[in-house]
């Protein structure tokens, strides 16, 4: 049984369409970065409190006190 036939588009539009979904994949690929390096000191901390006190409520508050101090000191 031979394949089914698709439709294609126009090589110019396929260019396009092909551009525009790799910008908006580096944009997604950007700001995801910025998420993780924004959370990054946080979650260091949080690691080392989690080591030394074996309590995942205060690696979590620890946590939260560095990503609200990150953010006071961004504005």
């Amino acid at each position: 049984m031979p394949p089914i036939p698709l439709p294609t588009l126009p090589p110019l539009f396929e260019i396009i369409a092909l551009l525009f979904l790799l910008v908006v994949g580096l944009i997604i690929i950007v700001i995801i970065a910025k998420v993780l390096l924004f959370f990054l000191p946080a979650a260091i901390i949080a690691v080392v409190v989690w080591f030394l006190t074996e309590s995942l409520t205060w690696a979590g508050i620890a946590f939260l006190v560095i990503a609200f101090i990150s953010i006071l000191r961004r504005k």
